[in-house]
């Protein structure tokens, strides 16, 4: 019925790849650094955590897959992505005992179908993209939108762990997990009708763009509702991914499932940002796009919030209210000293994301400018619990090394200048 196949000589090359895994998670660097992301999510850590997050440029760091068929390519950087990190960059991402699925489900808000116009290299490669806005007008369209469709299949989310089982399963486990709970209402909406036109509505149609926010959110907390009848919400407490670049270890939320009982929100992380408020003042996120976004956010256990946007004017009056907040993006944008002094003595960790041009420009790392650059979130964040997870590297500009000594000089400077 699915159309899953793997030659086998791609079963083979998928089983030696499993077996390393499988390796690599039983070594003592693992459990320490697990113990460490454990103590590090109270708000107790010894250190700052660091991650580099590899996807934006892997094509530069994984070995050339080998596998013949489109499956088992899919199947193989899944597994390199798993250990890569250890292998290549030596940071504090933990090699996992097991292959993680997830539920197949799905959430189409309104029931449209959000489309894309790609540009392309003359490799085939995507450069950039579109999107098709399906609102022109608000006030005309919004009467148009349909009800938000959403669902699981379970069938073939049985059949494709099944598939993996009958190549590896008898060397690596194969377990349905979940990341954080996911909810970025203001991305939905550049989507459908694109920055420009959002920002005029809230001034031209101020009324009906508060509707707009409050379906969206609503529709959102009828899918989390779903999730939570279906019995479709797992664990979020050890391995998995949480939001931006981070992970949820933490013995603060549920590790397992009670028998008879089902998860609900608040026994999960969560995650939320809004990058495309970017150009709208402080007062008008606190009325137009605050409101919402709480409400989903107090749905969750623990939370982590924010990606490129700064989050320095909106932290006073808005996001400081949040009691199940535990991480907060300190991006390129933000003020550090000034979030250092507001994070200081909080159980809300200091998430800072380097700028990625050090690692993404040139062929070859800048050792002393990428010092001062890290001293500096060093001496911002004493007093808070800090982490450091390195994002939006698009290219290693020849040097596959460069990820590695960036995690090395971090550390080192930790060694040196954190208290």
């Amino acid at each position: 019925m699915y159309n899953f196949y793997v030659t086998p000589e791609d079963r083979k090359i998928l089983r030696e790849l499993a077996k390393k895994q499988l390796e690599y998670s039983q070594l003592p660097i693992m459990k320490e650094r697990m113990e460490q992301w454990y103590r590090h999510n109270a708000c107790e850590g010894e250190r700052p955590m660091i991650h580099v997050e590899i996807w934006t440029f892997e094509k530069d760091i994984i070995p050339e897959l080998k596998c013949q068929t489109e499956t088992g390519r899919r199947i193989e950087l899944e597994l390199y992505r798993n250990f890569i990190n250890y292998e290549r960059i030596d940071d504090d991402r933990i090699v996992p005992p097991y292959f993680q699925i997830t539920w197949d489900t799905w959430f189409q808000l309104f029931g449209v179908k959000v489309e894309k116009e790609h540009a392309m290299t003359s490799e085939g490669e995507s450069v950039g993209h579109r999107f098709k806005y399906v609102i022109k007008d608000l006030e005309e369209d919004f009467p148009k939108l349909g009800p938000s469709k959403y669902g699981v299949d379970r069938e073939r989310t049985m059949a494709w762990k099944e598939f993996l089982e009958n190549i590896f399963g008898d060397i690596l486990p194969v377990k349905i997990t979940n990341s954080c709970l996911y909810s970025v209402p203001t991305q939905d909406v550049v989507h459908l009708m694109g920055m420009e036109n959002m920002l005029f509505a809230m001034y031209d149609y101020p009324d009906t763009f508060h509707a707009f926010m409050k379906r969206i959110t609503d529709d959102y907390i009828e899918y989390f509702r779903f999730l939570e009848r279906e019995g479709l919400l797992l664990p979020t407490a050890s391995y998995e991914m949480c939001g931006q670049g981070t992970f949820c270890f933490t013995r603060e939320l549920p590790r397992e499932i009670e028998p008879g009982k089902k998860l609900t929100t608040k026994d999960l992380w969560g995650f939320m940002d809004s990058q495309e408020t970017v150009g709208i003042s402080p007062s008008m996120y606190e009325e137009f796009i605050f409101p919402y976004y709480k409400k989903v956010s107090d749905l969750y256990g623990l939370f982590s919030y924010g990606c490129c946007e700064p989050v320095d004017p909106i932290w006073d009056n808005c996001l400081s209210k949040c009691e199940n907040l535990r991480k907060i993006s300190i991006s390129p944008w933000c003020n550090e000293e000034l979030m250092g002094e507001r994070l200081r003595g909080t159980k809300v960790i200091y998430h800072r994301k380097p700028s990625p041009n050090f690692i993404g420009v040139g062929q070859e790392l800048d050792e002393e400018a990428w010092r001062q650059h890290i001293i500096k979130t060093l001496k911002a964040a004493q007093g808070c619990h800090l982490e450091i997870t390195q994002r939006d590297v698009y290219t290693l500009g020849g040097d596959a090394e460069k990820p590695r000594k960036a995690v090395k000089i971090i550390r080192e400077l930790i060694e040196q200048y954190w208290k």
